[in-house]
C-alpha cells in the first residue's frame, strides 16, 4: 500500500497524487508491480524501494545523484507463533530523499511510521526532509526503549513464576526475551555505527545548521545509552538463566537424593520380613509365641528409624 502525505493550505492531510507529495509511505500489504511503478514515476532505480523490504537487508547508506537512501533497522513484534521464536525482532526500514521528496518503505506495518501517518510528532513537517529523517531516527530509537521496558518488565514477571516453580516453560520464556536483545543489541550497535558515518559524511546536509546538528548529535547518545541498557538486560537475564537453572539442577539433585534416602529406608523392613518370612525355624522358638509378629514390625521399625537417624545427622535429608 502506498499513501501519499503533504501539507495542503497549512495543514497534515493524506493526499491522493504523487506531484503533491511531500512523504510517500509504502507499507504492507502492496500489489504486485506497485513498487516498480513508484520507481518508474520518481525516475530512480528499482532496488531503493525493494532492497528496505528484505528482512536481512544490512544497515547502510547510499548516495547517487538521483536519490539518497538510507536503512536502519527497526524493531517490531514477531507475528510468527512458534514457543522457541524471540518476542521482538528488528526489520530494515528505508529513508529515501530524491526530488524534494521523502519515501518510507518496511516490510512490516512500523509503529515508528504510523505515529507520524497520524500526526502525534510535535513539530513534523514532510517538507522539511532532513528534520523529518532526523525525527524517524529518534522516534526509532525511542520505540526500541519502549520495547526493552517491555522485555524487562516481562523478565521480572517470569522471575516472580520461577520463584514459585521450576517448570521448563519459565525458562523458555527467558530464552524467548533473550534472543529478542540479542536482536536489539546487534541493530543498535549497527544502527549508532551508520549514524556516525552519516554525520561525519554530513549526508543529510545539516552541517551548517547547528541546532540539526545538536539534534543529531543528541539522538545518537540517546542510541548509545539504547544500546548500553539492552547489553544490561542482555547480562542481567543471562546471570538470570545461569541462576535458575543450577537452581533447578540442585533441587533436582536433592529430589533425587531424598528418594534414594528413602528407597534404603524402605529396603530394610521388606529384607527381615523376607528373612523371616521364609520357610526355614524361627530363632529362639518365636514361632511358638504369639508375639513374633510383633515382634519382626518392631525390629523393622527400629532399623528404619535408625538408618533415618543416620540419614539425618549426615544432612541427607
Amino acid at each position: 500500500m502506498i499513501r501519499y502525505y503533504g501539507i495542503k493550505e497549512g495543514q497534515f492531510h493524506q493526499l491522493d497524487f504523487l506531484r503533491e507529495a511531500h512523504w510517500i509511505l509504502v507499507s504492507p500489504p502492496w500489489q504486485e508491480g506497485e513498487i516498480q511503478d513508484l520507481a518508474a514515476r520518481l525516475d530512480i532505480s528499482p532496488d531503493y524501494l525493494t532492497d528496505p523490504l528484505d528482512i536481512e537487508e544490512r544497515v547502510r547508506y547510499e548516495k547517487y545523484e538521483e536519490a539518497r537512501s538510507i536503512i536502519i533497522h527497526t524493531p517490531v513484534v514477531n507475528e510468527t507463533e512458534k514457543e522457541n521464536d524471540p518476542i521482538f525482532i528488528t526489520i530494515p526500514l528505508g529513508i529515501i530523499l530524491t526530488q524534494g521528496k521523502i519515501i518510507t518503505l518496511s516490510a512490516y506495518e512500523n509503529p515508528v511510521l504510523e505515529r507520524f501517518a497520524d500526526m502525534k510528532i510535535r513539530g513534523f513537517d514532510p517538507r522539511n526532509e532532513r528534520l523529518f529523517a532526523l525525527q524517524i531516527f529518534e522516534q526509532n530509537v525511542l520505540h526500541f526503549l519502549e520495547y526493552l521496558k517491555k522485555l524487562n518488565l516481562r523478565r521480572s514477571l517470569i522471575e516472580e513464576e520461577l520463584y514459585n516453580s521450576s517448570r521448563s516453560e519459565e525458562l523458555k520464556n527467558l530464552l524467548r526475551i533473550e534472543k529478542s536483545l540479542v536482536y536489539f543489541v546487534n541493530s543498535l550497535n549497527a544502527n549508532e555505527l551508520l549514524k556516525i558515518k552519516i554525520r561525519r559524511i554530513d549526508l543529510l546536509g545539516i552541517k551548517d545548521n547547528e541546532d540539526l546538528h545538536l539534534f543529531f548529535e543528541d539522538i545518537i547518545v540517546d542510541n548509545n545509552q539504547a544500546k548500553e541498557v539492552a547489553q544490561l538486560y542482555t547480562n542481567i537475564l543471562n546471570g538470570t538463566m545461569e541462576a535458575y537453572t543450577s537452581i533447578i539442577s540442585n533441587n533436582l539433585n536433592k529430589f533425587v537424593n531424598r528418594l534414594t534416602v528413602i528407597t534404603i529406608t524402605l529396603l530394610f523392613p521388606a529384607l527381615i520380613a523376607g528373612f523371616f518370612g521364609m520357610n526355614v525355624p524361627l530363632p529362639f522358638r518365636m514361632a511358638e509365641s504369639p508375639l513374633s509378629f510383633y515382634l519382626i514390625v518392631l525390629i523393622s521399625i527400629a532399623f528404619s528409624l535408625g538408618l533415618t537417624w543416620f540419614f539425618r545427622k549426615k544432612d541427607m535429608i
